[in-house]
């Protein structure tokens, strides 16, 4: 079984994620490879932050791995919040105050369109870097829905549903959403490089 590391110290992240790389991928996370220290994300986009992660751990602890950074982009917000999604209120990276900060934002905009971006980068594969993206579209709630999920989970109800994420389960969620979406990708080119 190989092993691969998620550059991630967001549980709900790994949580995500394991499942679709079972049976044929050992998922470490950052703390089972001795990386305890908070991964620096000061580029100016998604593709930069998840380089920028992959590349530390790779370079520090030497095991193929792979980083993401999402951005919920909501169109009459001109992509707001997009790559500054998890500290939209502040740097305390607070679920609870992002939405209602979101909310109040969008108080009378009747355009409610948005969209869930995922880019993941793997690297210590090949030379260069890999990028695949997930992408779902949908709108923002007006209030919050739903318990389970995390981050925008709450607000966000995808393209041709009429639940928001945090009203699904885990498996359902794992069916539609950005993150899934590109992990799939990840993981079909990496079971195709297995079989070659």
């Amino acid at each position: 079984m190989k092993k691969i590391c998620f550059a991630t110290n967001n549980e709900n992240k790994v949580k995500e994620v394991w499942p679709l790389l079972q049976p044929d991928f050992l998922l470490l996370s950052l703390s089972e490879i001795g990386c305890h220290e908070e991964l620096a994300e000061t580029n100016k986009t998604l593709e930069g932050n998840s380089l920028q992660k992959a590349s530390y751990v790779f370079n520090n602890y030497h095991i193929p791995c792979f980083a993401d950074d999402t951005g919920l982009e909501v169109e009459a917000l001109h992509g707001a919040p997009g790559v500054y999604s998890a500290r939209y209120a502040g740097p305390q990276r607070n679920s609870h105050d992002n939405i209602e900060l979101l909310l109040k934002n969008m108080e009378g905009i009747t355009n409610r369109k948005a969209c869930f971006r995922t880019v993941i980068t793997l690297v210590g594969i090949e030379a260069e870097p890999i990028f695949f993206e997930g992408r779902v579209d949908g709108i923002i709630e007006t209030n919050t829905r739903g318990v389970d999920g995390f981050g925008y989970d709450p607000v966000f109800i995808p393209e041709n549903h009429s639940r928001t994420f945090a009203e699904m389960t885990l498996a359902e969620k794992n069916m539609l959403s950005h993150r899934a979406r590109a992990v799939k990708k990840l993981v079909e080119y990496l079971r195709r490089r297995e079989r070659k």
